[in-house]
């Protein structure tokens, strides 16, 4: 299962339990984006957008993530930022149901999510509402009032996760319309948007699909949805016959419509190496291999470490493919772990996060990695004043 060596280039010495926040470098994409940095960008310039395939990246590389989530082909498309695909699933999903003005949303949810919808909701005016509830509270807060559900599968702090068809199923049965952020659950569980029903879905892709920082992120539309959703954000790459420069918006049939800007070429070619590594693993086997990969660092941190407390849910089936553990000093003792080659990261208050892809990580890496915290902890290294003065990021 480790390709480690096979297929990423991670620095010697390192424990990287931080993918779930950026994935590490796949060797093919240094050199993949060398020779199109070389041989289309250097030696074709601008007859590259015809003769090396650049304007058609973006649904070709959205067909290769739509089957990590379980889209038919041509339903995911890629480009811009995962805040501009929320935002657009949104606007879109809110126009599907004008007679109604609330958003739901839980206080699980990425806050880019809810500034996004806070933003359109402020543009908007008319009486819209952006209704806030805790996670568990979901499915009761469905109701008729409600235009569109917009959740993230997996808690980006405690790895808890939604039941996707349930409350899919639930927000169908109110008559709303269902949005789902997959940002850390492509690549990292098993997921069926088609299975599920849902109409929209989004995510980012410099996470356990490792294409770098920055990376494009997608969008997903039902496939009967396709032709009539109405986008909010008009693209010149979203037009129906972008060089026919139309002095009026003329939506694109199907997914292409959900195009905006110029597509990101070197970032696309980048994260499309880097998709090559899921045409030799299954998503079943990963999501088995990252479960025991959790389950063993949560027993042996809990045996080991009483000063943290697990944060994450201990059934394995509610959780995504992180573990995360409270500790009041937990930014300085996870730069304490950082400094000794175990990376994770933090999340405020109080949240010391781990994310495990067996991908590259595999029980030896936990292990040691445990001995590491037991020794930060037992030992007061996180007690530092140098561990102690907050970056920019966490």
């Amino acid at each position: 299962m480790v390709l480690r060596k096979e297929f990423f280039d991670l620095p010697e010495g390192i424990i990287y339990l931080d993918g779930n926040s950026l994935g590490p470098l796949p060797k093919t994409a240094k050199d993949r984006v060398a020779d199109m940095m070389q041989d289309e960008w250097g030696a074709q310039l601008i007859k590259g957008w015809n003769s090396a395939g650049w304007m058609a990246q973006p649904s070709r590389v959205g067909n290769a993530v739509g089957r990590l989530i379980g889209a038919p082909p041509g339903t995911t498309v890629m480009g811009d930022t995962l805040s501009i695909k929320v935002y657009q699933a949104l606007a879109a999903a809110l126009k599907m149901r004008p007679d109604r003005k609330v958003i739901l949303s839980d206080s699980g949810n990425f806050p880019t999510d809810l500034y996004m919808a806070q933003g359109l909701i402020q543009m908007l005016g008319n009486g819209y509402d952006l209704r806030v509830v805790a996670p568990e509270a979901v499915a009761d807060a469905i109701d008729d009032s409600v235009a569109a559900v917009m959740l993230t599968q997996v808690d980006y702090r405690t790895g808890r996760m939604h039941d996707m068809k349930t409350l899919t199923e639930l927000a169908h049965s109110a008559g709303a319309v269902m949005i789902w952020d997959l940002a850390h659950s492509a690549g990292a569980v098993p997921v069926d948007v088609a299975g599920c029903g849902c109409e929209f879905a989004v995510g980012c892709t410099y996470k356990y699909l490792n294409g770098g920082p920055g990376a494009p992120a997608f969008i997903y539309v039902r496939q009967d949805l396709a032709d009539h959703v109405e986008p909010a954000l008009a693209g010149w790459l979203g037009h129906d016959a972008p060089f026919a420069f139309d002095l009026d918006y003329r939506p694109a049939p199907g997914i292409e419509r959900m195009r905006v800007g110029t597509p990101p070429v070197i970032q696309l070619t980048a994260l499309e190496a880097a998709l090559e590594v899921w045409e030799t693993v299954d998503m079943s086997d990963i999501r088995a291999a990252s479960v025991a990969l959790q389950d063993t660092f949560i027993r042996e941190v809990e045996a080991r470490v009483p000063d943290l407390t697990l944060a994450s849910p201990r059934n394995s089936a509610e959780r995504g493919s992180q573990v995360s553990f409270r500790f009041a000093h937990g930014y300085a003792a996870m730069q304490a772990l950082i400094a000794r080659g175990v990376i994770g990261d933090f999340r405020a208050p109080d949240i010391m996060r781990f994310g495990f892809t067996p991908l590259y990580l595999d029980e030896r890496d936990v292990l040691a990695a445990v001995d590491h915290i037991e020794t930060v902890m037992g030992d007061r290294l996180w007690d530092d004043p140098a561990f102690m003065t907050r970056q920019r990021v966490t």
